[in-house]
Order: C-alpha cells, then structure tokens, then sequence
C-alpha cells in the first residue's frame, strides 16, 4: 500500500527523463508566467492607491498633479499589458509543452506495457482477461502519463502561487498574514489524510472499470453467440449491474472528493474573509493602505486558489499512484518462458522429436494431469497421428512441442536437444501450425498469408499466389472483387471454416516449417471443404515431420 507510494512516485517521475527538455522549458515558462501572475495584486493596489491620492487632492493643486497621475497611471496600465502579453505568450509555450510531452510519455509507457504483455507465457494470458489488459493499456496508462506532466505542472504552478503569495503577503504586512494563513496547517494535515483514501478509491474505480471493459470487449468479440442464443436482453442487464458497480465506486470516490475539495475551497475563503476583516481594522488606523489591502486580498485569494489546486493535484497524484502500482506489475513481471534467448543451432534441425517421461497439468488447473510420463518418439519426415478421445492431451502435444508450456516432469527434444535450451523463437519458426479452429487477424487475405514469413514486406505477389495455389485457396480468392486485398472481418468471421482453413494452410505453406503440427485439421469442415482441405496437406506434408 502506502508503503510503496515514494517509490512508485519515483518510478512516475522517471517517465519524465526522455522529455526532460520539453519539461524544463515548460517549467521555466510557467516561473515566468507565475511570476506575472503574482505581480498583479501588487500592481493593482499601486494603482488603488494613485487613484485614491487623486481624490485626496486640494482643490489648488488638483488640475497640476492630476495631469502627472493621468500620465502615471498610463505608463503602468500601458507596462501591464506588456507584461500580461508575455504572461500568456509564456502559458501557451507551457501548455503545449506539456501536452505534447504526455502525449509522448502515454505512447511510451503502453509501447513497454504492450511489449510486456505481449512476452508473457501463455499461462499469464490463462489466467488474465483480454478486456482487464486492455483497460491497463488504455485508461492506467493516460491517467499515470496526467500525473506525470499536467499534474505536476498545475501543482507546481499551484505551490509557487501559494509560496508566493504568501511571501508576498509577509512583506506587506507579518501581522495580518500570521492571522490569514493560521487556517494552513491543519487544512494541509486533512488534505495528507483525505489525498490517501482518494488513492484507495480511485484504484477501486479502476478495477471495476476493468471489470465492465472485460466483459464489454468478450461479449462484443462473440456477438454472433449472443444473438445465436438471443441473449443480448440478458448481456445488457449484465453490463448494466457492471456499471451499477463502476457507479457504487465512483459515487464512493465522488464523496471523498467533496469533503476534500469543499473543505479547501473553505479554507480559501476563510482566509479572505479572515483578512478583509482584520484588514479593515489595520486601514481605519493607517497601518496600511487601502491599495495595500486590496492587494492583499487578493493576494490572500491566490493563497485560497493556490492551496485547493496543492489539495487537488496530491488528490489527482495519489489516482495516478494507484493506477501505477498495477502497470509496475505488469511491466516487471518476468515470463517463466522467454520469448527469444537460447541456443540457435549451427545448422538446421532435421525433425527428430522425442517426449521423454513428460508429466504435465495445466498451470490453471494444477491438479488435472492431462499426461503422465509420456514417452514418444518421432522420426524425422515421418508422418505420425495421434488418435485419442477429446481431452485426452492431444492438443497438449502441440502446445509443449511450440513450448507455450513446460513440463512438470520430464523434456520435449528435437534432434537430441531439450527445447528448454533452444531459442523458442527459433523453435516456433521451425513449426508449422494449422489448428482445427484457426484465427485470421481482421486484416486482408494478404497479411494473413504473408503474417508467418520472416519478412512479410519482401513476399513477392508470385509467392504469394504460389503459396495459395498449394493451400487450394487462390480460386475462391480470385472471385473475391478485391482479391487478396479482400478483408477477412475480426478473427476471419467474413469466410467461412474451409476457406479460414485453406488461408491458415497457405500461411504455413508460405512460412516453410521443417515441423508441420495438424491439430485436427478438417474435423470441423463439410466433405467438399474437407476433400479440398486434405489435397492441400497431403502437398504441404511433403518432406518434413508431421504430427497430425
């Protein structure tokens, strides 16, 4: 919990490092624009106080000094404008500065937060929900890149605006001041207080954001189930007790921010008040002046402004502390399988495959043994089936042969070598894969055949068409009005299964595997689809090792 907040605070700032020019520009222009902004009071009762000398004059000496007045009050009013130029010149640099730096800090933290999800083993993904994922790359990430640039720049320009007004307050007069900021110290300890419950709210909404985000993304990426069982009355209620949730929480977090904020803003006030009273008492005794006074009104209101945006920017900072702990999770999170890093061998592999004793359960349900000690070996360029009962571990072959996971017990070799020492990249290149149920990415028929080559920009148009030849599937993507260009809709929902089937051969055909992996290849296709279907496997399982 709190605990960990100075170093996740840290870990916030260091963000900031790559934009640290940009940053420190911005910081300069806002001291800058600040220090405009803290001019005026005193600029505004200097000119209280010309105007009220004028009307102090005798009737003799009025038409004399009131000329020199004009004249003075016009080359103040005309340095202001000056001045105030500069000011927003200097907050428009500031904004856009910071702006684009968090626009740059966001693109950065998901480019490390999508490149640690997408290195995880696949017992993580077993385990977390697309839709949760998705809210971390999208919702965290925003709220943590606000905390780390506009954040920190609106609770900089907050703490200067109080520490300078109330400098300013001190040099005119140290008895009113001590009596306007008494109400400081204890506003600032309930702040500390109420900041850390908006901390522990705010990951409360979060999570629960992540919730409805989950189920929204899962019932929209299957909605052809829900309307086949004509469920979407039922999937709308369920959305609707997610969000009834997301609501509860919120309205939780909206409370502790309403304490916290109207309590500031009451103690802004107060100070106002506290000073207009006993300053009035100050001027009917000629301690100060009255453009002495109103200067420090005002400069007491920007005490009260600067103190709520403080409260404000610990409140929005304690959210992005909360949103930030779950992104470090992710982001640290080492997976127990490697994506590259290994042996790569000096020269090809020739297909030997040999299970030795493997015992294995599945990380999600430890206590089912889907194999105990399987031993199997596979020549190079033979074809062996595999014949068994559903779940009885024949796709569980597959997935420890591509090491999505690893054995409780016992090694996979290939060509004498345990897998666990090779590269798992160079492993998978090395493997085919055409599954019973394959998934097309929503892009054209092309990128889904080139996806598998080792430089997908460099396959000509011939080996494209050559690859879908051998798959059986240039005919039907002829016909197509676009051809190859034609999109497939999300996970292929636009062809239909042989045709999904024939494309994910011609991927496999065009990636060359020395390893080819059927996993129940056409069980699932009508008999044309499936005649079509075997003709392209029998020319695809030529000289190489296959499992089917």
């Amino acid at each position: 919990g709190n605990a960990k907040s100075p170093r996740d605070f840290r870990r916030i700032l260091s963000l900031a490092r790559p934009e640290r020019s940009r940053l420190t520009a911005a910081i300069g222009l806002l001291v800058i624009s600040s220090g405009i902004s803290m001019s005026v009071p005193y600029a505004i009762g200097k000119i209280i106080d010309i105007i009220y000398n004028m009307d102090q004059l005798k009737q003799s000496d009025q038409e004399s000094q009131k000329q020199v007045i004009r004249e003075r009050l016009k080359t103040v009013c005309a340095g202001l404008t000056g001045i105030f130029l500069l000011g927003g010149l200097c907050n428009f640099g500031r904004v856009y500065l910071m702006r684009t730096a968090g626009q740059n800090i966001t693109a950065r933290l998901r480019g490390q937060l999508f490149s640690s999800i997408v290195k995880q083993d696949t017992a993580f993904f077993d385990k977390n929900r697309t839709g949760e994922l998705l809210n971390r790359l999208s919702a965290d990430t925003q709220l943590v890149s606000l905390t780390v640039t506009q954040q920190v720049s609106d609770g900089l320009r907050s703490g200067m605006m109080t520490l300078a007004g109330a400098g300013m307050m001190f040099y005119m007069s140290p008895q009113l001041a001590m009596v306007g900021l008494a109400v400081v110290p204890p506003v600032s300890f309930f702040a500390i207080v109420m900041g850390r419950q908006v901390r522990a709210a705010s990951r409360e909404v979060q999570d629960s954001l992540a919730a409805s985000t989950e189920m929204a993304e899962e019932k929209l990426s299957n909605i052809r189930t829900v309307r086949a069982f004509a469920m979407e009355g039922r999937e709308i209620d369920n959305y609707r007790v997610t969000m009834d949730n997301v609501l509860q929480k919120a309205y939780s977090e909206a409370m502790i921010n309403a304490k916290f904020y109207g309590t500031t803003g009451l103690s802004g006030n107060m100070i106002i008040l506290a000073v207009l009273y006993y300053g009035g008492n100050l001027v009917t005794t000629d301690a100060i002046t009255v453009g002495q006074l109103a200067a420090f009104v005002l400069y007491s209101a920007y005490v009260g402004i600067g103190l709520s945006g403080v409260s404000t920017f610990y409140a929005e900072m304690m959210k992005g502390l909360g949103a930030s702990s779950r992104l470090w999770e992710l982001i640290d999170r080492r997976s127990d399988i490697p994506v590259t890093g290994g042996v790569i061998p000096s020269k090809p592999l020739a297909g030997r495959i040999k299970f030795e004793d493997v015992t294995f359960s599945y990380p999600t349900r430890p206590d089912v043994t889907v194999m105990k000690e399987l031993s199997l070996d596979i020549p190079a360029n033979s074809v062996v089936a595999v014949v068994g009962g559903s779940g009885s571990g024949k796709s569980t072959l597959g997935s420890l042969l591509l090491r999505l996971y690893d054995p409780d017990q016992g090694r996979v070799t290939i060509d004498g070598e345990d897998i666990r020492t090779l590269d798992p990249a160079h492993v998978r290149k090395y493997i085919g894969t055409v599954s019973q149920e394959p998934v097309l990415f929503s892009s054209s028929i092309r990128d889904n055949i080139v996806y598998g080559a080792e430089d997908p920009a460099s396959v000509s148009q011939e080996e494209l068409e050559h690859a879908a030849k051998e798959a059986n599937a240039h005919g039907f993507i002829s016909r197509f009005p676009e051809g190859y260009d034609t999109l497939v809709g999300e996970r292929g929902v636009m062809l239909s299964g042989g045709q999904k089937q024939r494309v994910a051969i011609a991927r496999a055909i065009l990636k060359n595997p020395g390893i080819l992996l059927l996993d129940e290849a056409t069980s699932a296709l009508d008999a044309q689809s499936e005649h079509e279907v075997k003709e392209a496997l029998e020319r695809i399982m030529q000289g190489r090792s296959v499992i089917t």
